[in-house]
């Protein structure tokens, strides 16, 4: 029974996310990662002469993971990865509190379209306009 399970595997072939968990996947498997956000980010994180570049691209279409890009792959393009955060008022949140080089007025302004994040933009993130994130907070749960 047990060789049958075996030949079964064998015969299904491994998926991508298979490959890159066990250390499996090769410069070959780039131009499937860059399909999917979520499979570039780890592609670029754990395939060496991964095109870094290329992943961006790819990591970019998502807010959550262009946000990991910045904080995790060095030589990402801050600005870059910005933008496509800057889509998301919690993800603007956190860059601007955990990434280096952040446009924090640009983040702020994106914070400040949500209540909740203008209130922890106004907390946490050094720089944060006070006045700009108590009006965003106003009649809300998190007025201060």
């Amino acid at each position: 029974m047990m060789k049958l399970l075996e030949k079964s595997a064998e015969e299904a072939g491994q998926t991508l996310g298979y490959r890159l968990k066990k250390g499996l996947a090769t410069i070959a498997d780039e131009e499937e990662a860059c399909k999917n956000p979520k499979w570039a980010y780890y592609f670029v994180r754990k395939v060496k002469g991964a095109d870094i570049r290329k992943c961006e691209e790819a990591v970019c279409k998502e807010p959550t993971w262009a946000y990991y890009f910045a904080m995790y792959v060095k030589g990402a393009d801050i600005k870059r990865c910005e933008e496509a955060v800057c889509k998301d008022p919690r993800w603007a949140y956190w860059f601007a509190k955990d990434v280096k080089g952040a446009d924090i007025r640009k983040c702020e302004e994106v914070a400040c379209k949500e209540p909740g994040y203008a209130y922890y933009f106004a907390m946490y993130v050094k720089g944060a306009n006070i006045e700009k994130c108590r009006e965003a907070c106003k009649g809300s749960e998190y007025e201060f």
